[in-house]
């Protein structure tokens, strides 16, 4: 047993910490400089998530505080405290880096201009834009007695209170910013040589005078509010309803879910800003979150494409791998010996031309596919609809608790059905979030399988910048067993057998944690014992305790953990030989891989599956062994690469200062590196 106390981080701390990594991102010399904004724009969004989700989350377990605080092991309302202190504190310095970007942002000659100083014939440009454009989406509301009931604030979208004043006559009014119809950038026309924009929020602000123009009222000023909802779905157990009708229903609740968080311009006169939190009934305990003059920085995710491509990241060219690359038949090459891509590296291509493949392959008798997130405008789906109607079989596994694609997922499992596939929505009690492809074809008499399984979901447009890896084989050891849980999806008492694949709840956590004690006997015996590991969240306490013993028996544990860490690195006498880094990008990282020195004979796995809870008890999730001795050798390069990174890597401690690792004699960029390694790689193979 380790000598010192165990302790953990939080993990709804550690995830700010993660969120805070994104923030230095905006503030990173290294990245250019309209990426930043970028950045901007997924801190925002990062955190109206964690508030829809955790925080609410936490607010829903102070209804049940005594047995919360046994679940969570703390006082929830302890946490919310805390968050609320981080999240002003967060709040203040993207404040800081928001004025910097726009310094820096002018001094390319790109401004972002308020309504105040626009030029004459810009005015003209943005109040003929507003007439055409943005009046007839306007709905102002005046707050007044004829309002019986106040008006409802939705989730994600961004308000104007509004402060109509004369001498002692005062007036408050509403608007909502219509950003979801429009654009919240509009180019102006600008002088040569430069680039001017102004936000959507200041062409209506310019013109409160034509909105209001009917009240005289000497002054209107406008302050932005936002409130963000909880986004839990609540599903009602009703025997004569059908699970998809469950699910639309409890998203229309969502859309009225009780406030976590109200975010407003400090600026705002106290007096209207007690009027808003009184008429949406919120107490000081609500996460009251001052902000500045704009809300809503997710919207930044999408700035214009504009000036010098050097303020932007270079064109990305994937690497063709050298197992597909010139054949005909994906099949045949699979056949010939397991391959493995790593997006964005290799292009997600591969994965749609193998499904069109497949779909239109006389000898192809059926394909089986696991959903999760998909693409607006799926390939994926669209290649399993020709399939379906070239007459293969086809069975889908659709995912209808994905949270916030559940709209998107019911869209696609009736758009299936529609054509005659079957779709399957997943397993009572569990999400299925394994990303699992069968394809059954009939060769010389006999039906023989090809897989897929991956870390990351079947969508293209995320491929681009999520990093994952995704392995095609047609190994029988690995194959016959992705056919059984096809098969448990269809009548869930099957559950199946497994020797080689490692599925989740039924077996995973006790496999991991019987690897981890085979790393801690062979550390006794003095052998040689090590695990790598690369995981999005590592928060599960069992399997975090089993690590901490592990390194008081001398085993050396390499971690990279994307965003939730509650392992606390390098404590003596408890974690001393456990190393954690964090690397935020260009890519999301979203690989999940691990390995065990097993006695000198090292254990590769790739898996859907984080270390949580959630995912080793309450989900479908499969982790695959790596057979191939030339797949085994990418990824000890991927390890080695990742773990010697020194431009995006921080190092993970008890403080989440979140510093970088200090930089050596060479510089290593852990994405640009493992590309290169790859196109080499390649290069070497063919």
């Amino acid at each position: 047993m380790p000598k010192k106390k165990i302790s953990y981080t939080n993990r709804d701390i550690s995830w700010l910490s993660f969120n805070a990594r994104v923030l230095q991102e905006a503030n990173d010399r290294q990245v250019p400089l309209l990426e930043k904004v970028k950045f901007l724009g997924i801190f925002s969004s990062n955190l109206d998530e964690f508030f829809r989700v955790r925080v609410a989350t936490l607010k829903r377990a102070l209804q049940s505080r005594k047995e919360a605080e046994k679940v969570l092991k703390t006082d929830p309302q302890e946490v919310l405290d805390e968050i609320h202190e981080r999240v002003v504190q967060l709040q203040d310095l993207f404040e800081q880096t928001y004025q910097k970007i726009l310094a820096d942002l002018a001094a390319h000659q790109i401004w972002i201009l308020s309504e105040k100083q626009l030029s004459k014939e810009q005015e003209a440009f943005v109040r003929e834009y507003f007439r055409s454009r943005v009046q007839p989406s306007l709905v102002p509301i005046i707050m007044g007695a004829h309002i019986k009931k106040f008006p409802y604030l939705k989730d994600k979208s961004i308000y104007f209170a509004i402060y109509l004043s004369q001498e002692d006559r005062k007036k408050y009014a509403l608007i909502e910013i219509p950003s979801e119809d429009l654009s919240r950038f509009v180019v102006l026309p600008s002088p040569a040589g430069t680039h001017q924009i102004i936000l959507l929020d200041d062409v209506i602000r310019l013109n409160l005078d034509q909105i209001f123009a009917v009240f005289d009222f000497e002054t209107i000023e406008a302050y932005t509010i936002k409130l963000t909802r909880d986004a839990e779905l609540d599903i009602h157990n009703d025997a004569f309803e059908s699970y998809i009708d469950k699910i639309s229903k409890s998203l229309k609740q969502r859309k009225r879910g009780r406030p976590v968080r109200f975010v407003y311009d400090e600026t705002m006169p106290t007096d209207l800003l007690q009027f808003f939190g009184k008429k949406l009934g919120l107490t000081q305990r609500d996460n009251w979150i001052p902000g500045g003059r704009y809300h809503n920085f997710k919207d930044f995710i999408d700035f214009p494409t504009i000036g010098s491509e050097s303020l932007r990241y270079p064109p990305f060219q994937t690497v063709a791998h050298d197992g597909f690359h010139g054949e005909k038949s994906l099949l045949n090459a699979i056949k010939q010996r397991d391959i493995m891509l790593h997006y964005p590296y290799h292009s997600f291509d591969s994965m749609i031309d193998l499904l069109r493949e497949a779909a239109i392959d006389p000898k192809v008798e059926a394909i089986k596919m696991t959903l999760y997130r998909v693409a607006k405008n799926s390939n994926i789906v669209n290649a399993l609809i020709n399939a379906v109607k070239n007459g293969t079989d086809v069975t889908v596994v659709m995912e209808l608790q994905a949270r916030f694609d559940e709209e998107a997922n019911i869209y696609w499992a009736n758009k299936l059905e529609e054509e005659g596939a079957k779709v399957l929505y997943g397993v009572p009690g569990y999400k299925v979030h394994a990303k699992l492809c069968l394809i059954r074809r009939v060769e010389q008499g006999k039906r023989v399988h090809y897989a897929n399984l991956s870390t990351g979901n079947y969508n293209e447009v995320t491929s681009r910048f999520y990093s994952d890896c995704s392995l095609f084989t047609a190994d029988p050891r690995i194959t016959n067993e992705v056919s059984q849980i096809f098969q448990f999806f269809e009548d869930n008492i099957k559950v199946g057998r497994y020797q080689h694949l490692v599925v989740s709840p039924f077996q995973m956590r006790k496999r991991f944690l019987r690897l981890i004690d085979n790393e801690i006997a062979c550390a006794k015996q003095g052998l040689d014992a090590y695990i790598y590991l690369k995981i999005n969240s590592l928060v599960d306490q069992e399997m975090i305790d089993k690590l901490y013993l592990a390194s008081c028996a001398g085993v050396k544990i390499h971690a990279i953990v994307r965003s939730n860490c509650s392992l606390i690195p390098n404590v003596p006498e408890l974690s001393e030989n456990i190393e954690v880094i964090s690397i935020v990008g260009r890519f999301l990282e979203h690989t999940r891989l691990m390995v065990f020195c097993n006695g000198g004979d090292p254990l590769y796995y790739l898996t859907s599956a984080d270390w949580m809870n959630r995912n080793l008890n309450h989900r479908i999730e499969v982790a695959c062994p790596i057979y191939d001795a030339s797949i085994q050798e990418e990824i000890r390069s991927f390890f080695d690469i990742q773990l010697r990174d020194n431009c995006k890597a921080r190092i993970l401690d008890a403080q989440q200062r979140n510093v970088y690792k200090k930089k050596g004699r060479k510089k290593v960029h852990a994405q640009e590196a493992f590309r290169d390694y790859l196109e080499e790689k390649t290069q070497e193979d063919s």
